[in-house]
């Protein structure tokens, strides 16, 4: 749908990024024509069966206008999950942004598990060793791609 609202007064540079494993940050700034009493609020729609659920720990700025949220306990479930971002003002409309973005592709993953290296003084070099990351989503640990980058000191 079509936002009502003042041109210029819904939020910018929407971005959310998930790390250690189920919590997700969720930035944005003020739309630049928003009047300054403006206060916007977020909503999000982990799967199409559950309720949108507003934040419960915004991130504020030093006006107390909130540009970012917390959440916790985060799961990856869905193709895409659905995020609205709406605003008041007792001086005008405030249009709404609205996207939907796939988890998984925001997923900031942990480095992997029980990482050892075993030299041996022969020729036959060395062999690491490790665990794949923990993670939310990933349930076949062959979906992992690893490099390993060597350094002579």
């Amino acid at each position: 749908p079509v936002s009502a609202g003042m041109n210029g007064s819904a939020i910018e540079n929407f971005s959310c990024v998930i790390y250690n494993i189920s919590l997700m940050n969720c930035t944005w700034q003020a739309g630049k024509d928003a009047p300054g009493d403006t206060q916007y609020f977020l909503y999000w729609q982990n799967s199409r069966y559950d309720d949108e659920m507003e934040c419960e720990l915004y991130i504020k700025d030093e006006n107390g206008r909130n540009t970012g949220c917390r959440f916790q306990n985060v799961r990856i479930e869905t193709e895409k999950d659905y995020f609205l971002v709406n605003g008041s003002s007792k001086d005008s409309l405030i249009q709404f942004y609205d996207e939907y973005i796939q988890l998984y592709k925001i997923e900031i993953l942990t480095p992997p598990l029980n990482v050892t290296v075993n030299c041996t003084r022969d020729s036959a070099g060395c062999i690491i060793t490790w665990q794949a990351p923990l993670t939310s989503h990933v349930e076949n640990v062959k979906c992992f791609q690893y490099e390993i980058s060597i350094q002579n000191k």
